[in-house]
C-alpha cells in the first residue's frame, strides 16, 4: 500500500482536502459513553476537516466550546459536499438520531457509526414503546426474516426472553439508508460485513482521551485507599448485567482468604442500592468505596487509583468497552469476559474471566496475583495497547481517511 493512499495508516488528510462532515450524536451533559467519545473525538477531527454539529433536541453549547466545531439546529441538511456521520447506540439517547437515519434518503453520503453491535434495544424505544408495533414487526421481519416475525408475534402477546433482543440485534433494520459503517472492533466488523458485504465498513479504534502521566499515589489518596491496598475497579453506569454481583463474589471471597482488596465503584445507576445491601450481606461493605459519578477531568484520570479494573457484560451488546479504554489509557489492566469482541485485547493487558458464574472465582484467583511477578509487565501492556489503537488523534487520522477514500471513489 503506497503511504499517500487514504487508506495508508500514514496519510493525514488535512482542511485543504475538501473534507466536510455533518456529525450527529449525543453531546455533554447527557451522561452516556458515545457523548464523551464525541467532545473527545471532534477537536480532533476538526483539525483534518470541517466540521458541523447537530445540536441534540433541547441542547445547548456550553461556554467552552470550541469555535471550529459549528453546532448546527437538529433539522439541519446535509449539504451536497458534506458527509454525514450517525453515530447508534442500543438506548433511547440515540432516538433521534435514528430517526433523521430513516428519513433519508437510501444511499445518501451517510456514514453510520455502530457503537453498540445490538440495537434492538433502540429499536424498541423507537417502535413498541411508542405504540407502533407494527412498525416494529415489519423492521425485525427485514432484518431478520421469517424468525423477526416469529419474535415479533410473541412479544405481542407477552412472550419474550432476556436473550431475545442479543440473538437477534436488529442491525440491518438501520443500515438500509447507509453509504458506510464504522465500528470499533473486529468482532463487529465480521458481523455487519457478513450481513452488508455491499456497505464499505472501516474498523477505527474507540476513541478515549489521553490522560497523560497519571500520579497513582495521589489518585489513590483522594479516595482515601491505603498504599498496601489492592484496588479493584468498577467504572460506568452500573446494571445487573454488567456482572456487579461476580465481582462482589470475588472480593468476598479474597477477603476471606486475607488479602486487603478494596472494591471502588465508580458511577451510578439503579443498581448500586441493591449492589450496597449484597455487599452488607457479604460482610463486606466495609470494603466497598462507591463514589457516584465524577466529573470529565475526574474521569480520566480516577482509573490510575486501580490495581485491576473489571469489565464484565453478559450478555453482550457487542459494544467497545470505553471503561475499559480508559483503563487502558491509564496502564491499568482490566479484567474482561473472555467472550468476542473482548478477547481483542492481549492477554497481559486484559486477563480473561469465564463468561457466567464462575466469573468470580476467576477474578478471585486473579486478585490474588496483583502486586506479584508480572504485574508491572501487565501494567506496560496496558499502555501500549491503548496507544496502538484508542488515542483520539490516530482515530481521528483514521475516520478522515476512511471518509476521504469514500469521496474518492
Amino acid at each position: 500500500m503506497v503511504r499517500d493512499s487514504p487508506l495508508s495508516p500514514g496519510y493525514t488528510p488535512t482542511v485543504a482536502s475538501n473534507l466536510r462532515i455533518l456529525w450527529g450524536s449525543p453531546l455533554p451533559p447527557t451522561r452516556s459513553g458515545v457523548a464523551d467519545y464525541a467532545v473527545e473525538l471532534l477537536p480532533e477531527l476538526a483539525r483534518l476537516a470541517s466540521v458541523r454539529v447537530l445540536r441534540p433536541p433541547g441542547w445547548t453549547p456550553p461556554g467552552d466550546w470550541p469555535r471550529r466545531l459549528e453546532p448546527v439546529p437538529t433539522d439541519t441538511v446535509a449539504a451536497g459536499d458534506e458527509i454525514e456521520l450517525i453515530h447508534l447506540g442500543n438506548n433511547p439517547h440515540h432516538l433521534w438520531l435514528a430517526d433523521r437515519l430513516a428519513e433519508l434518503r437510501p444511499r445518501a453520503r451517510t456514514v453510520v457509526v455502530l457503537h453498540d453491535a445490538v440495537l434492538h434495544h433502540l429499536l424498541v424505544a423507537g417502535t413498541v414503546a411508542a405504540g407502533d408495533r407494527a412498525g416494529y414487526a415489519r423492521r425485525l421481519a427485514a432484518a431478520h426474516g421469517d424468525a423477526g416475525v416469529a419474535l415479533a408475534s410473541a412479544r405481542a402477546v407477552g412472550v419474550s426472553g432476556r436473550l431475545d433482543p442479543f440473538l437477534f440485534p436488529a442491525r440491518q433494520s438501520f443500515l438500509d439508508r447507509a453509504t458506510a459503517v464504522v465500528v470499533h472492533s473486529r468482532w463487529a466488523e465480521t458481523r455487519v460485513r457478513g450481513e452488508r458485504p455491499d456497505l464499505r465498513t472501516a474498523r477505527i479504534g474507540l476513541a478515549v482521551a489521553d490522560p497523560g502521566p497519571v500520579d497513582r499515589r495521589g489518585e489513590r489518596a483522594r479516595l482515601g485507599i491505603g498504599p498496601d491496598e489492592a484496588v479493584v475497579m468498577h467504572l460506568g453506569f452500573l446494571t445487573r448485567e454488567k456482572g456487579l454481583h461476580e465481582i462482589l463474589g470475588a472480593l468476598a471471597a479474597a477477603a476471606g482468604c486475607g488479602l486487603p482488596v478494596r472494591l471502588v465503584v465508580v458511577g451510578e445507576g439503579s443498581a448500586l442500592r441493591a449492589l450496597e445491601h449484597a455487599a452488607d450481606a457479604a460482610g463486606v461493605a466495609d470494603r466497598m468505596l462507591a463514589t457516584g459519578w465524577i466529573d470529565e477531568d475526574r474521569l480520566r484520570a480516577v482509573p490510575a487509583a486501580a490495581d485491576l479494573g473489571v469489565v464484565l457484560r453478559t450478555p453482550s451488546a457487542g459494544e467497545t468497552s470505553a471503561a475499559a479504554v480508559r483503563f487502558l489509557a491509564c496502564g491499568t489492566p482490566v479484567a474482561v469476559g473472555g467472550a468476542r469482541q473482548f478477547l481483542e485485547w492481549p492477554e497481559p493487558a486484559a486477563p480473561r474471566l469465564t463468561p457466567g458464574p464462575s466469573a468470580a472465582a476467576d477474578l478471585a484467583r486473579l486478585l490474588g496475583t496483583i502486586g506479584g511477578d508480572g504485574w508491572g509487565e501487565r501494567r506496560r501492556a496496558a499502555r501500549a495497547a491503548y496507544e496502538g489503537q484508542h488515542r483520539p488523534a490516530d482515530a481521528a487520522r483514521s475516520l478522515a481517511a476512511f471518509l476521504v477514500s469514500l469521496e474518492s471513489r
